[in-house]
């Protein structure tokens, strides 16, 4: 993979509020004005991969992680907030409505940037690329970032596939016209989904093979595995010989572990391109925002400044007590996961409101590998650097051993077995390849996949998603502190699955109807 220095950029223009760009050099580093139209931001070549880096860079630069974060931990056993910004505490106790504005949040910044996706692709049309004179290797690079576009329209939409079911189909042929867009059924955005992806496979760099927070054909298989891992919940079809397909390809894509779980979410955490398949990228000197992974540092409820290497704890966010339950102790003597902090918190979830109730975590460190910060260059003198990892090889290997036991073909239990036992060498000993902390194949269980994910990818947006999979998130087979706003728990109606579309694009778009329920 090319190691380059990540660059954040704002920029102004049509269909354009920031913009990031990603050069070994610095010849792209430009500013269009507020004058500037589609026809002079497309003129070049730079032009054209600034506004590719665009449609990455609303995922760091607004408070899209924030807003994400908390809708798929917030309503889980691994969140729980102090604060009630824009009515996040409805998530916890499964009283949300259409018109709660934090669910918006997250609505409106896709489908902004499904717009800007629609737009590129518009502009490196054919009869687009001949009118301003490019062809060869330059028609060959546009077509390549036209493939990332459509990358990144597919995650953008199964975001809204998996969170609001049936949302509005916003496409190139919309936003010529400027007509409302129409709604499509979950059915069928999952059937456009799945087949973008497999039709750009091809047009993809290699794995490993393209910039530092660029898309390749590795995060192409990873969103294709987490489709099809959950096309039960989608289309009501088990997709797991898909799962095993779309996993193996990364697999053998060249990617191993990283030996020590603590170096994945600290400020030099490029480093662990070998782990990490697709990122959001962060950098102190280049954006600033209070919605990326400063929220998680810095919102883990009574963690000092020296250990989360920026400044006081917001003291907001904490875990209930069944995600210390999952591990055999609740500090990293046994599994190195377990980074809780304990210190002035209490394990019991009492009080929602009360930040020293639940223990937090220190998962998420503004320090590097060596243990020091890194340099602020911002007037905040406060902003994290930490990358935040989409996709990573441990959830892959997660992924696998789960549709092998649901019954998946393509794969066997034993291979299973030794990727799962790889995750839990390094968190047992630092080391992969260790046999320390490993089970036996009557241990590998679905309960024990969804506990071990539970382990492994805590505040990595993973929850929601999995507990709705394993039947758990509504149902009582499962509950959690403040589980529909009872202390002990109890069961909420399956309508919570997914979020209601919101009031606000219902009176504005008269071709949406509500999900059903709300």
């Amino acid at each position: 993979m090319i190691r380059i220095n990540k660059k954040y950029h704002t920029i102004a223009g049509m269909l354009m509020l920031l913009l990031f760009a990603f050069s070994c050099t610095d010849d792209l580093n430009r500013f269009p004005t507020n004058g500037t139209t589609n026809d002079i931001q497309y003129n070049t070549l730079d032009g054209y991969k600034q506004s590719l880096t665009t449609i990455y860079a609303t995922l760091a630069y607004s408070d899209f992680l924030r807003n994400y974060w908390n809708m798929q931990e917030l309503t889980t056993d691994e969140a729980v907030s102090t604060w009630d910004d824009n009515g996040i505490l409805s998530y916890h106790i499964f009283n949300w409505t259409a018109d709660n504005i934090a669910l918006g949040n997250v609505y409106t910044t896709v489908l902004y940037n499904i717009t800007l996706c629609n737009n590129f692709l518009i502009e490196a049309s054919d009869d687009k690329l001949a009118k301003r004179g490019f062809s060869g290797q330059d028609v060959e690079t546009i077509k390549q970032y036209a493939a990332e576009s459509r990358f990144m329209r597919a995650y953008y939409f199964w975001m809204l596939l998996d969170l609001y079911g049936n949302p509005p189909f916003p496409t190139e042929n919309s936003l010529l016209s400027g007509d409302a867009p129409k709604q499509i059924q979950k059915e069928d955005l999952y059937t456009f989904i799945e087949s973008e992806l497999k039709e750009i496979e091809p047009l993809l760099v290699a794995p490993k093979s393209n910039e530092y927070g660029r898309a390749d054909q590795a995060a192409c298989w990873s969103l294709l595995a987490h489709l099809y891992q959950n096309a039960p919940i989608y289309i009501g079809i088990d997709k797991s010989t898909d799962v095993i397909t779309y996993c193996k390809k990364v697999i053998d894509g060249g990617y191993s572990l990283e030996n020590h779980y603590s170096w994945l979410m600290l400020a030099d955490n490029y480093l662990n391109s070998d782990e990490f398949i697709f990122t959001i990228n962060f950098d102190n000197a280049k954006e600033i925002t209070w919605g990326g992974t400063n929220y998680l540092a810095l919102g883990a409820a009574g963690v000092t400044a020296e250990v989360n290497g920026m400044s006081a704890s917001w003291n907001s966010l904490r875990m209930t007590q069944q995600i210390p339950a999952l591990f055999p102790t609740t500090d990293t003597l046994v599994d190195k996961r377990a980074q809780f902090w304990t210190n002035g918190q209490i394990l019991e979830v009492k009080d929602l409101g009360s930040s020293t109730d639940g223990y937090s975590n220190y998962k998420f460190r503004n320090l590097n590998r060596n243990g020091q910060a890194p340099a602020q260059n911002n007037t905040y003198n406060n902003i994290c650097d930490i990358d935040y990892p989409i996709f990573r090889l441990a959830e892959i290997y997660l992924s696998y051993a789960e549709a092998v036991i649901r019954g998946g073909e393509g794969g066997d239990l034993n291979t299973a077995l030794s990727y799962i036992n790889k995750i839990r060498g390094r968190a047992y000993a630092g080391d992969p390849a260790s046999t320390d902390g490993n089970i036996t194949l009557p241990d590998l269980t679905l309960d024990f996949i969804l506990d071990e994910r539970g382990r492994e990818l805590y505040w990595e947006t993973y929850r929601r998603t999995d507990l709705i999979r394993f039947n758990k998130l509504t149902t009582n087979e499962y509950l959690w502190a403040w589980k529909g706003g009872v202390k002990q728990g109890i069961q909420v109606a399956d309508k919570y699955k997914i979020f209601p579309i919101p009031t606000s694009d219902l009176l504005a778009n008269p071709n949406l109807k509500q999900n059903k329920d709300y």
